[in-house]
């Protein structure tokens, strides 16, 4: 008989991270050669990347106030971007001070918690610069581990989503959930009209009436009769065509759009899920009015955050490849991508006629204590779609591609 597992679920639980236990082997093990040697300098690192992932060109810095409340407590000076900063690569997003023998065993879950984040923000960012002033919902929980789910969702939320799916992770972003019908309710019914007037029936009717329309039948006819069982309450209908069935996705979408505003129904929003991504969004925005995105947010590319030190003893010193010495990060006013770096207490470059500088590393952790508010989600997810207004829609295209779409 097997035995009872440890635990019922392969995860740190939050005492263990924040008691430095989930930590490379490496650092232990220089933590006990430098303390055996009484070694207690203090260093200053930073946190960067030298490039983004496929053709991105910017990021969104996530993950910062789980980055705060792990080194809360930890006899350590933090100064870091505001979560939600756009950012591009060679600009530290953070810089650390102190004994390095006191806060070396962080760097692991440290990383963790700022490339993860950073990587579903960005991603949702870029899908909601795509879709405009369309909807989209995060609904890639399913994807990832059940740990995981409020962490990814509450940074879709945050990159730019309009909501999302899992009822835990809307406790994080002070909302209530969203989501349609899933084709298992469609199949317990064995008919899609049916399925939907059972929801209509007995679900709260502040919910949108979203119809599934790919379940059993013609996506196009399946239109037709919910349209026609619900007329003005119906919301939306949403396709989930599977790519087995899809054909040109573009086509029937478009062939659904025309026979509903044929029979009157031009109310009836049409909704996109299953594996969309920023690069379909664009493609199908002409005819679509809202998405639900999964994978392509949840899967979303890991930004390769690196920390590294760049000053011992107040001496610059960093290896190969690496800009010595402390820095600080300035942006012009209003200008996202008008961004400079400069050595730390160095005044950033005049320019006749342009906005005022504003400094980008600011206090989070003084010895341990924080020192800074930190805004909430929507607070966040503002901050982030004001930045976005001022990034134009051809960073997101695919070097190559057509650019008539």
């Amino acid at each position: 008989m097997a035995g009872t597992p440890k635990r019922p679920f392969h995860t740190a639980s939050d005492a263990e991270i924040k008691r430095g236990e989930v930590s490379d082997v490496y650092f232990a093990r220089t933590v006990q050669i430098l303390t055996r040697r009484g070694d207690t300098k203090r260093v200053k690192a930073e946190v960067y990347l030298k490039s983004l992932p496929e053709d991105w060109q910017w990021g969104i810095l996530a993950g910062v106030e789980e980055a705060a409340s792990l080194l809360e407590g930890v006899p350590v000076d933090v100064w870091a971007m505001d979560e939600g900063t756009l950012f591009e690569p060679y600009r530290p997003v953070l810089r650390l001070e102190g004994t390095y023998v006191e806060w070396a065993q962080y760097e692991t879950a440290l990383l963790g918690l700022l490339c993860q984040a950073s990587g579903i923000a960005t991603k949702a960012a870029r899908c909601k610069k795509a879709a405009g002033e369309r909807q989209v919902i995060s609904f890639g929980a399913r994807r990832m581990h059940p740990t995981l789910a409020p962490m990814i969702e509450r940074n879709a939320f945050v990159g730019g989503c309009d909501g999302v799916a899992v009822t835990k992770s809307a406790e994080l972003i002070d909302a209530d959930p969203m989501g349609t019908i899933p084709h298992s309710l469609v199949l317990m019914f064995g008919d899609t009209v049916e399925a939907l007037k059972a929801f209509h029936d007995i679900v709260d009717p502040k919910v949108r009436r979203v119809a599934l329309i790919d379940t059993l039948q013609d996506e196009k006819f399946e239109a037709i009769r919910v349209a026609e069982a619900l007329g003005k309450d119906l919301y939306a209908v949403r396709l989930d065509t599977p790519s087995s069935r899809r054909g040109d996705f573009y086509r029937i979408i478009e062939e659904v759009r025309w026979e509903l505003d044929l029979r009157g129904f031009g109310h009836i929003k049409i909704l996109a899920t299953g594996g969309v991504d920023e690069y379909e969004i664009l493609a199908l925005n002409p005819i679509v009015d809202g998405y639900g995105v999964g994978t392509a947010i949840a899967n979303a590319p890991v930004l390769n955050f690196a920390l590294d030190i760049m000053e011992i003893e107040g001496r610059p010193m960093a290896k190969r490849g690496k800009w010595s010495g402390a820095k600080d990060v300035y942006r012009r006013r209003g200008a996202p991508r008008d961004t400079v770096v400069v050595p730390a207490g160095t005044a950033p470059p005049a320019r006749d006629g342009a906005g005022a500088w504003e400094p980008l590393l600011k206090p989070l952790v003084a010895g341990g204590r924080l020192v800074r508010d930190l805004p909430p989600p929507r607070t966040l997810r503002e901050y982030v779609l004001d930045q976005l207004t001022r990034v134009p829609l051809e960073t997101l295209r695919r070097q190559g591609l057509r650019k008539d779409f």
